[in-house]
């Protein structure tokens, strides 16, 4: 059931809002290019099919559940945004739903709804008028076990006669009991085992706020349907980064390319030992599973389907899991092409110098992305000697950005690794250097108040301070083949180094020091400002399954 909070004094605004706000809101809109996403479902029989489409109803609850965790009030204005059939009232409306929420994530999250207040730090897993330093005084009172209910993924806290700990499956009742009625229905129309088994697994999850057996479950998954459907990535808690956002990405697994690169799955461990770090920072047995899925995307929703659209990921997140079965790498293919067309092929004649432009490849750029997710999977997780303390837990707020810099860097030092190994052909050096440092600046479009952009920002600095990247007097950027290397490989210790010691001086340090967007990069990205900065998924195969 939805929270009807008080409507934020939207109805005066709209009444005298200025045309200059439509012009703005409609520019904003425009930096996100419609693509429509499809997928084929032709070869599913029809309670395959059946069951996809309960997925996809699903998923859209965590649509909701995302908002509400955002900030306790995105929901009424939802509905205030929705009553207002104006033009400058359905511009609101879609840039809302394209941000969820009134604030514009590519620019430092400033709201673009007048009378919407600055977005909560917290989100909404903490209460309201709560500091972070009561919250955290409060958890350091606490029994081990009740610590590690509060500092756990899958709870809020909330007030009752003090603070107290509230788990999702009863913060979200209505919603989670819905959603697992959902995909109890898909269950029982699948015919594929390891399919139901997890479905049945995670309606029981919902409901039960335990989600270990049914993340066990997705990483056995060997299915033509490819559901990930829960809380997962802990972004919005830009507090401590302790509480998981609900978020859904239905796809169907395209087995051709899943094959393809099943190969590297067999290298992890050899990756992991070579790691430029000392030895006992290594993780000297990986879990055991390590699946790479390639996938076309259906649908998405939630925290995957906000701002800048997903187009890979790592997970589960829960250290328990990966601990003891390793992590599963998807790469969401017909997303991922869109981005390089759309986006990134216009972007690189505006930032490389002419010289590299002709070395722009998806095939590196495809690569790089999966080996970024191969990557968050290697390194350290815990703190080395502190036993249970967690590298995310250690770095709090920014402890998302320097993971996703560290799978970045280190998945290009792990490229140039199985490319001297012969794993991958020769020819990929020449390509993939020019095309990350292009697809840097994609990233860094997205602003750096965003976990990606922000981790961005520190390699661009880093190897232009380095010289591993160049900028001519007139601004356009390049690769130097003769430091590149070195480069990449020191940072990469630098940041896994900072990472074993849960340094959280030193990470904050890192971003002081390179996190901020300098007069040469502002320079392409202002020569950019008329290309879009993402492309906005339309899930066409999805609302043909639900038209059914």
């Amino acid at each position: 059931m939805l929270r009807l909070l008080p409507v934020l004094l939207l109805a005066p605004v709209y009444a005298f809002a200025e045309p200059s706000e439509l012009e703005r809101l409609q520019k904003l809109q425009a930096q996100f290019a419609p693509v429509e996403i499809t997928a084929d479902v032709s070869k599913l029989p029809d309670n395959e099919k059946q069951a996809l489409g309960k997925l996809v109803e699903a998923a859209k609850i965590m649509d909701a559940l995302f908002l509400r965790q955002c900030w306790a009030g995105n929901e009424s204005m939802l509905l205030a945004l929705l009553r207002d059939a104006s033009p400058l009232g359905q511009a609101r409306l879609r840039y809302f739903l394209t941000q969820k929420g009134p604030w514009d994530r590519q620019d430092h999250n400033k709201p673009f709804i007048p009378g919407a207040p600055e977005k909560p730090a917290q989100a909404d897993f903490y209460p309201v008028g709560a500091t972070k330093e009561k919250i955290e005084k409060w958890i350091s009172t606490l029994p081990p076990a009740d610590k590690e209910a509060a500092t756990g993924f899958f709870s809020t806290i909330r007030v009752g006669s003090g603070l107290k700990v509230v788990p999702y499956s009863q913060e979200y009742a209505n919603e989670l009991a819905l959603a697992s009625r959902l995909l109890g229905e898909a269950a029982e129309l699948t015919k594929q085992p390891s399919l139901k088994r997890y479905l049945e697994g995670r309606a029981a999850a919902f409901l039960t706020n335990d989600y270990y057996a049914s993340d066990v479950a997705w990483m056995e998954l060997d299915a033509s349907i490819e559901p990930t459907i829960g809380p997962y990535e802990t972004y919005e808690d830009e507090w401590f980064g302790y509480k998981a956002a609900f978020e859904a990405f239905i796809t169907l697994r395209d087995d051709a390319e899943t094959q393809k690169l099943q190969k590297f799955g067999k290298e992890l461990q050899g990756l992991e030992d070579n790691l430029p770090i000392k030895p006992e920072f290594r993780n000297p047995k990986l879990g055991a599973l390590a699946p790479i899925r390639v996938v076309n995307q259906v649908y998405a929703s939630g925290d995957a389907d906000r701002g800048v659209t997903t187009a890979a990921f790592n997970l589960p997140n829960d250290e328990r899991v990966t601990k003891e079965k390793g992590s599963k790498r998807t790469m969401l293919k017909n997303v991922q092409e869109a981005k390089f067309n759309v986006v990134l092929t216009p972007l690189a004649k505006l930032a490389l110098a002419k010289s590299e432009r002709g070395k722009l490849d998806f095939e590196s750029f495809f690569t790089h992305i999966l080996m970024h997710e191969v990557m968050h999977g290697l390194g350290p997780h815990e703190v080395y000697g502190q036993k249970d303390q967690t590298v995310r837990k250690a770095l709090q707020d920014v402890a998302g950005a320097l993971e996703e810099a560290k799978a970045d860097i280190s998945g290009l030092w792990a490229l140039q690794r199985l490319i001297d190994k012969g794993v991958l052909d020769k020819s990929m050096e020449k390509t993939m250097y020019v095309t990350f440092l292009a697809s840097g600046f994609r990233t860094l479009r997205f602003g750096v108040a965003e976990a990606h952009g922000r981790g961005m920002a520190l390699q661009m600095n880093y190897l232009l301070d380095k010289g591993g990247f160049t900028v001519t007097p007139d601004g356009w950027f390049a690769v130097d083949a003769s430091k590149i290397k070195g480069a990449v490989e020191a940072l990469t210790r630098e940041i896994m180094e900072v990472q074993a010691k849960g340094d959280y001086a030193a990470a904050k340090a890192l971003f002081e020091k390179y996190g901020a967007v300098r007069p040469q990069e502002q320079a392409v990205i202002d020569r950019a400002k008329d290309l879009p900065v993402d492309i906005a998924p339309r899930h066409t195969t999805a609302e043909s399954l639900l038209a059914r």
